[in-house]
């Protein structure tokens, strides 16, 4: 999780656990938003997923939030799936385990960072278990026509509503009773405020963060499909999104990015298609004179590595103008490189927009 007014950063919990840190100031509005008119949620699905059994806050035993919570008079557009990252692949299946996390995460926002309350709106053990993880998160779904705002995904947290998955993912699956209890979760959020499964994402499709792992944002495509066949709609169409780069990564992607870079003035980026220390440095870069803050992932933390210098979601638009390719010598170059990886020809005719982009790229 990150900022709620800029990406964030996963960072370690005291008291040996971590979670994706979320939110500068987690709670930092003075109140409700009620100027703007209620927006009601779109058509509900042929088939209303149930609401699983989801513990609230008083029955894990939550402190009070010490800032006042903010309740937005309009619904979430996007769920968005997360994982804990810290402390990793607990074989501590029980209902007591899941509490204590969310105790630790609650602590850490609190203590640790300095926010009123949970950043994420619902927590998912290992176990199966879902929790109620920001106060009044679940009556205000229930309610199906507002939104509790977290912190949990740098510069969207109005739009967001976000459940953090207990594990990291980065190499391993997530455990089948994590899986089905996230299904059943995303459903019913997903009937409340009348949102299609195109609108399920991951952290990482907003900000350049490695979350929620690459296992478990691998298989985005199949919660969809799973939520789809929970409320009986037609499955839907991947997304198009903006790729994750990292530094030591290499190939066309890398190669675009390069020119791009270029085509912004950064003119020290050699274009070998290796995201080394000069590509890595431009980023930076870029991200500061746009007040990007830096993401850090705690399921890097024993490895002493962040997430510094990653160029995803939040980058991408920065070096992809919406130009024809023939206006800018280094963009035609980019275009060209995608080009000659595959990309299709179709969706570069014109005036490159975002989505043309994403398609390049894909």
């Amino acid at each position: 999780m990150v900022a709620n007014s800029g990406p964030g950063r996963r960072t370690v919990l005291r008291g040996g656990l971590t979670a994706t840190a979320v939110g500068a100031l987690g709670l930092a509005a003075t109140g409700p938003a009620n100027a703007a008119p209620v927006r009601r949620p779109a058509a509900r699905s042929p088939l209303a997923a149930a609401e699983p059994r989801i513990y609230s806050t008083a029955e894990w035993g939550a402190r009070p939030p010490n800032q006042q919570i903010v309740v937005l008079d309009r619904v979430p557009t996007y769920i968005v799936v997360h994982h804990t990252a810290e402390p990793g692949n607990s074989e501590d299946y029980s209902l007591e385990h899941a509490m204590e996390i969310c105790r630790s995460i609650q602590n850490f926002h609190m203590d640790g960072q300095g926010w009123g309350d949970s950043g994420q709106q619902f927590t998912n053990s290992r176990g199966g278990f879902i929790l109620e993880g920001r106060h009044q998160s679940l009556d205000v779904v229930r309610g199906g026509t507002q939104h509790v705002q977290g912190a949990n995904v740098g510069g969207r947290n109005s739009e967001v509503i976000g459940i953090e998955n207990e594990g990291l993912y980065t190499e391993v699956d997530v455990p089948a009773a994590l899986w089905g209890s996230l299904v059943q979760l995303v459903a019913w959020i997903a009937t409340q405020y009348g949102r299609p499964v195109t609108d399920i994402m991951g952290h990482r499709d907003f900000n350049s963060t490695e979350c929620p792992g690459g296992v478990l944002y691998g298989r985005l495509q199949e919660l969809r499909d799973a939520v789809a066949g929970a409320l009986g709609v037609a499955p839907a169409d991947r997304p198009s999104v903006w790729p994750l780069l990292r530094p030591g990564a290499a190939g066309p992607q890398v190669r675009a990015a390069q020119y791009l870079l270029r085509a912004r003035g950064f003119e020290d980026v050699p274009v070998d298609g290796v995201f080394g220390a000069a590509t890595k440095r431009a980023v930076v870069k870029l991200a500061d004179v746009h007040n990007v803050e830096k993401h850090t992932c705690a399921a890097m933390a024993r490895s002493r590595t962040d997430e510094t210098g990653y160029l995803g979601s939040d980058i991408w638009p920065l070096i992809t103008p919406k130009v024809r390719a023939g206006e800018n010598a280094d963009v035609e170059k980019a275009v060209t490189t995608l080009h000659r990886a595959g990309a299709d020809r179709a969706h570069s005719t014109g005036v490159l927009t975002a989505t043309d982009w994403k398609r390049l790229l894909a």
